[in-house]
């Protein structure tokens, strides 16, 4: 039987909850198609480096299983590169100024997080949600409010495009289904 307890939903989709740096930057109306195909663009672009950092993460996995003479000279240059780009891209981030972190649930409907001036049910923005600490790039999605209780900010995603949809319903899949198989695995003392 399926323990649903740790299940995160909103807009009746599976979300994706995370403490991530959030900004709500008002627009006076709807981004207008070139805006919302510029933003598109750079959205998957941010979410295909993400991807690929998740999908090093699960490949390094298996490289200790790899039997080959120069597999540890691999590992380590690779540890390397590795640092070296964790610590570009700290520095690179000290030079950004970014929100701070806090509690957001996403999916590719929409978003929901504290705020103490969440936008009004209608008005008309960009969500800028920085997905990964070594991603200094925010992604930029147009959003519109939705209304909500005291202190909650929530908003429906428009003019997201098909792909950038796609990337995030892959992204909050992935993320679930991590949390679900850290939950089961046996804690150690």
């Amino acid at each position: 039987m399926l323990d649903h307890a740790d299940t995160i939903v909103i807009f009746d989709k599976l979300a994706y909850e995370d403490l991530l740096p959030v900004r709500w930057v008002p627009h006076p109306k709807q981004v207008d198609d070139v805006t919302a195909q510029h933003l598109a663009e750079r959205n998957v672009r941010v979410l295909q480096a993400c991807d690929a950092l998740e999908e090093y993460g699960q490949l390094d996995k298996s490289k200790s299983d790899d039997d080959s003479p120069h597999s540890a000279d691999i590992m380590r240059l690779d540890f390397k590169l590795n640092l070296l780009l964790d610590l570009a891209s700290q520095l690179l981030a000290q030079s950004h100024s970014r929100p701070m972190p806090q509690a957001i649930r996403l999916n590719s409907m929409g978003a929901s997080w504290k705020s103490e001036t969440p936008p009004k049910a209608g008005e008309h923005g960009i969500l800028e949600v920085g997905i990964r600490d070594l991603i200094v790039q925010p992604l930029n999605l147009p959003a519109q409010g939705v209304a909500t209780d005291a202190g909650e900010a929530r908003v429906r995603f428009t003019s997201l495009g098909e792909t950038v949809a796609d990337h995030i319903e892959k992204l909050v899949f992935r993320r679930h289904r991590r949390k679900i198989a850290g939950s089961r695995q046996p804690r150690r003392a």
